[in-house]
């Protein structure tokens, strides 16, 4: 049995976040969670949302301002959703980058005479959690970049230090941001680069890693909001050779956690999974299974380009990849599952589409085990302490119409700067986008 459910929220309309004053002359950019609103940007906004002398304020004298930096010419730093944060902005694009963690979030796209957002934002700001928790849960947006992969020994916070550690900056630009991390536990440096470019509703991601010498896992932990009225909206990728539920418990109920696929039942479509109870269910269409949490994992098809797809709100979200070095695709299903701090049942809509080489969630040591080599399906990277590698990755999102429906299959270009995606309604759309970059 088929179910799609939604939950209530207010919409509003709301003009571009403006800053506020605080003790110390800090300024504040308020973002609204993008479950709650529809962002509709003023006339005057019509193409920049905000300024970037808004976005990358000079605040000085407060801790609440966040640090000061040599790079940024001893500016301080917006912020944004309690997180100091550095912002790239251009006719189409505007996004933050947290400096700590490194969580890319809120990022909006120009689609038409409207803005879209749909990247998640965490229910909470993180000053309202406990300082005990690890920081990747109290600065929660968007997507950020995670080495290792889950809970691994050694390492002190899940996903790694890149998803929970500060970022230093080392370029600052309007369409440009380089950061770089020393990793402790597993030793290496990343360097991380984030471009916008004029003409793209895109971002273009870069995780350059330097130094690290054995097998790891790591991974892109894209997590979208989904609309809470209208649709159907549409989920899909690429063709894939494996597809399963992951193999151990996801969600624990004794922990007040609920699941409703089956523990580890096998797919070779994403319109027929297996539930727990008996019969299957259809994860192409979102949110669905409210009250439950799961998560499934699909394995690219050998080749060099594959892709994750979302149709919205009027508009398609699209999450382009190597599968030669991020060959897997999470599916995280959060939809009010959780009731334990800090979820408390209120993390709802949410879908992580994470691009990853890695065994489901788990950490390093399953990662290492190669469990799944029957299955031709990669866990982790092997690294040479002397050669770099870079991990890249593209979001785009392009406009479409209400009968566009569920994409089907995207092509490229010959030239390298467009893809076309075609949708199950009959439509195509022709998407700027610089695909060749993830082949460097």
């Amino acid at each position: 049995m088929r179910s799609r459910e939604t939950e209530r929220k207010g919409k509003a309309a709301l003009d571009p976040p403006k800053g506020r004053s605080h003790p110390g002359n800090t300024e504040v950019i308020e973002i609204n969670n993008p479950g709650e609103v529809r962002l509709r940007p003023g006339r005057k906004f019509a193409y920049y949302p905000i300024p970037m002398m808004h976005l990358q304020t000079t605040l000085k004298g407060t801790e609440a301002a966040g640090p000061t930096d040599a790079a940024l010419g001893g500016e301080a730093l917006a912020v944004v959703h309690g997180e100091p944060s550095f912002a790239l902005a251009n006719r189409d694009v505007e996004l933050w980058l947290t400096r700590r963690a490194g969580h890319m979030g809120p990022v909006r796209f120009r689609v038409g005479k409207r803005w879209v957002q749909p990247y998640a934002m965490a229910p909470w700001q993180p000053h309202e959690l406990s300082d005990a928790l690890p920081p990747i849960l109290r600065v929660l947006r968007g997507d950020y970049f995670c080495l290792p992969f889950g809970s691994s020994k050694g390492v002190k916070d899940v996903h790694g230090e890149t998803a929970n550690e500060t970022w230093e900056p080392v370029e600052t630009s309007a369409g440009r941001l380089v950061m770089e991390m020393r990793v402790k536990a597993p030793a290496c440096s990343v360097r991380k680069t984030l471009c916008i470019r004029e003409g793209h509703r895109a971002v273009y991601q870069e995780h350059r890693i330097e130094g690290l010498q054995g097998r790891y896992n790591f991974g892109h932990h894209a997590i979208l909001q989904f609309p809470d009225k209208g649709g159907p909206f549409h989920v899909n990728t690429s063709p894939f050779h494996y597809g399963s539920v992951k193999t151990e418990a996801f969600s624990d109920p004794l922990a007040r956690e609920y699941g409703a696929l089956k523990t580890g039942g096998r797919f070779t479509s994403l319109d027929k999974v297996p539930l727990a109870h008996g019969g299957t269910t259809s994860l192409q269409e979102y949110p669905a299974r409210r009250g439950f949490e799961d998560l499934i994992m699909v394995s690219s098809k050998p080749g060099d380009f594959a892709w994750t797809a979302a149709t919205l709100d009027g508009y398609i979200w699209i999450s382009l990849k190597d599968p030669r070095t991020l060959p897997n695709t999470l599916f995280w299903l959060s939809n009010g599952g959780r009731h334990g701090a800090p979820w408390n049942g209120s993390h709802f809509g949410r879908l992580g589409l994470e691009e990853v080489c890695s065994h489901f969630s788990d950490g390093l040591e399953h990662a290492r085990r190669n469990l799944l080599k029957e299955h031709g399906v990669p866990t982790s990277l092997n690294f040479k302490a002397k050669e770099a590698k870079s991990i890249r990755s593209i979001h785009a999102v392009h406009p479409v119409g209400k009968d566009f429906g569920r994409v089907e299959r995207i092509e490229r270009d010959e030239g390298g700067a467009h893809v076309t995606v075609f949708g199950n309604g009959g439509r195509t759309a022709r998407v700027p986008v610089d695909w060749a970059f993830l082949h460097g």
